[in-house]
């Protein structure tokens, strides 16, 4: 119902530009020659996040998972890979080209997160289904963004849904359907993690001013890589419950 509600939202919301400012990130500091330098070190845990995750999930048995949905561990893992690759190429020179690349990556990691979701939650049927669709609509809204700021008419909507309806609606499905697992609190930690990382993205500019060294959007990254973290120690500690 919430996803009806929100597509249908959409098509009342007038199309949404990228906004030109958000390219202007208050530390652009130099360090080892690398413009805008802790903007893309802090990318670094997302990178091992992706990796670890990758390399334990081709190990049987090191990590607990769902073996129909292995295909979504396996991208969510390299969709951290691939952000934390597509993060440090915007950063080098940001614009709206180099962020396409940054939120691509991103939305492979949203759609896969919320396929495994729905398949350990709710329907491992409806979730395996879902998850090729849901692989190839996440970087279709950033291919449709993209050109759409090329055309001067830019609309970021649908990315907008793509990325904030699964975010939505995981809180729901923890909360309405029972876990196959424990350490459920791993994964409201997870989200806890995530909505901080937002926060601080937004607050780029008064967190530089107030800490003088490090700006909102890197700590972002970096909250960002504790909540993957608390996804991949979720697998790694969780066992399944006796039905």
């Amino acid at each position: 119902m919430l996803a009806a509600i929100a597509l249908v939202a959409m098509l009342f919301v007038p199309p949404i530009p990228q906004d030109p400012a958000y390219h202007a990130f208050a530390d652009v500091h130099t360090m080892l020659g690398i413009p805008n330098a802790l903007n893309i070190l802090s990318n670094l845990l997302l990178l091992w996040v992706g990796v670890e995750g990758l390399l334990r999930l081709a190990r049987n048995g090191s990590l607990c998972t769902l073996p129909a949905m292995t295909a979504a561990y396996g991208s969510f893992f390299a969709a951290l890979i691939l952000t934390a690759a597509g993060s440090s190429w915007y950063h080098l020179a940001p614009d709206n080209a180099s962020l396409a690349w940054d939120r691509g990556a991103m939305t492979l990691g949203f759609m896969s997160f919320f396929c495994i979701l729905l398949a350990e939650r709710v329907s491992v049927r409806v979730a395996t289904r879902l998850f090729p669709l849901l692989m190839i609509i996440g970087p279709a809204t950033i291919v449709y963004w993209h050109y759409s700021e090329l055309a001067g008419r830019g609309d970021l909507r649908a990315y907008a849904l793509v990325q904030f309806l699964p975010l939505a609606l995981a809180p729901l499905i923890l909360l309405l359907f029972p876990s196959r697992y424990t350490r459920n609190r791993d994964l409201w930690m997870m989200l806890a993690f995530y909505l901080l990382a937002k926060l601080l993205e937004i607050l780029d500019h008064e967190t530089f001013a107030l800490t003088g060294w490090i700006g909102g959007h890197a700590l972002k990254h970096l909250v960002a890589g504790l909540a993957c973290y608390a996804f991949l120690r979720h697998l790694r500690l969780r066992r399944a419950l006796e039905a």
